[in-house]
């Protein structure tokens, strides 16, 4: 069995600090808290659950203050969360079997991040993530912002995933303000850092800058395939909200030039001919989409909706705008397999129910 130090950077948590180091502590042998300047009773709750609590000043560097938490870690393996995550009962009991039976010739074990669920606890969006790592074994975080460990080593992938349970709902601009910071020190973003400054600017409803940006980084030769798909998203969510029809459908073409189809693209693309009223190639990109499968251990950004659930309602609307109500309501049902408890699928099956009446 390997022993694990669970390492930790907290600030203000107190709300959800405690329901993470529950959902960890029968897992890990360590817990190393790093507190970069909290004023509410973050470090009164960590307390509770270890003596191991140091002091960062903060200095608008993530990755600094992430391996000043791994410096401190004594254990054979480390393991990183956030404050607002949690390891749900079914993965507890993958971790523990992990902890149990993983080869020591492991340096990395990547894990599922689930961001984003549905109203039935389903993880929506998942991308997978560097989570535990071969203490010693000379990993250490880079970039101040949207900090990383690049993966090298004897690297396995499993289906354990860290939920991301979020309180705080409202966006800052703490991001932003790293990175025109580092721009204002001259420091010259790799291609990663483009494209998370690009992000930062869409998220921040700078669209017209967010764009320039964005196309700075499709230029740069050694950016990720991954996060060039993401980025053509982004760029189209922001002609979008441009009222620009035309870039924003050339945007999600681009992203041919990189991969094949991924069913966010198609999904978009097919929602951009429904609302010309082009049913029928709507249609086609909405089926499209239904045949693809989500490749999360590629590590990009995965919306799962778009491969069953999206797609399925748009098959849906557009048979209706077709009057063909029975394959309408062939795809409503679909739907409904995936959540029967969903407001449209229900309120759809009572709407079909009595087309259907009616015409048979």
């Amino acid at each position: 069995m390997i022993s694990i130090s669970l390492c930790m950077i907290v600030k203000d948590e107190e709300a959800v600090l405690k329901r993470c180091l529950e959902s960890v502590k029968d897992i890990v042998d360590e817990i190393i808290i790093v507190d970069t300047g909290s004023k509410d009773n973050t470090k009164n709750i960590a307390k509770e659950y270890t003596n191991k609590i140091y002091d960062f000043k903060w200095v608008d560097d993530f990755s600094k203050a992430r391996n000043f938490s791994f410096s401190k870690a004594t254990k054979e393996y480390i393991l990183w969360l956030d404050a607002d995550d949690v390891i749900l009962e079914k993965d507890k009991e993958k971790f523990i079997n992990l902890k149990e039976n993983l080869n020591k010739d492991v340096d990395m074990v990547m894990m599922r991040y689930d961001i984003s669920f549905d109203e039935n606890g389903n993880s929506t969006f998942s991308y997978n993530r560097e989570r535990l790592l071969k203490n010693n074994n000379g990993y250490k975080w880079v970039s101040p912002i949207h900090e990383v460990i690049m993966p090298y080593g004897n690297i396995i992938y499993t289906d354990i995933a860290i939920s991301h349970k979020k309180e705080k709902k409202q966006y800052t601009k703490r991001n932003l303000k790293i990175f025109n910071k580092m721009l204002k020190e001259g420091i010259i973003l790799d291609a990663r850092q483009q494209f998370y400054y690009a992000r930062e600017l869409y998220y921040n409803s700078m669209y017209k800058k967010a764009i320039k940006e964005f196309d700075k980084f499709f230029s740069m030769d050694n950016a990720w395939i991954e996060n060039k798909i993401s980025a053509c998203l982004d760029e189209y969510e922001c002609y979008t909200l441009l009222n620009d029809e035309k870039n924003a459908i050339k945007t999600l073409l681009k992203s041919f030039e990189y991969d094949k189809p991924r069913a966010s693209i198609c999904c978009n693309i097919a929602k951009h001919f429904y609302l010309k009223n082009n049913f029928n190639t709507a249609i086609f990109w909405y089926k499209l989409a239904t045949t693809l499968k989500p490749k999360i251990e590629n590590g990009g950004f995965e919306i799962l909706d778009y491969y069953d659930y999206i797609p399925y309602l748009g098959l849906c609307v557009c048979y209706d705008k077709l009057k063909n109500y029975t394959l309408a309501n062939e795809y409503n049902e679909k739907v409904g397999k995936i959540r029967p408890n969903d407001n449209i699928y229900l309120n759809n099956k009572k709407y079909f129910g009595k087309i259907l009446d009616i015409i048979n």
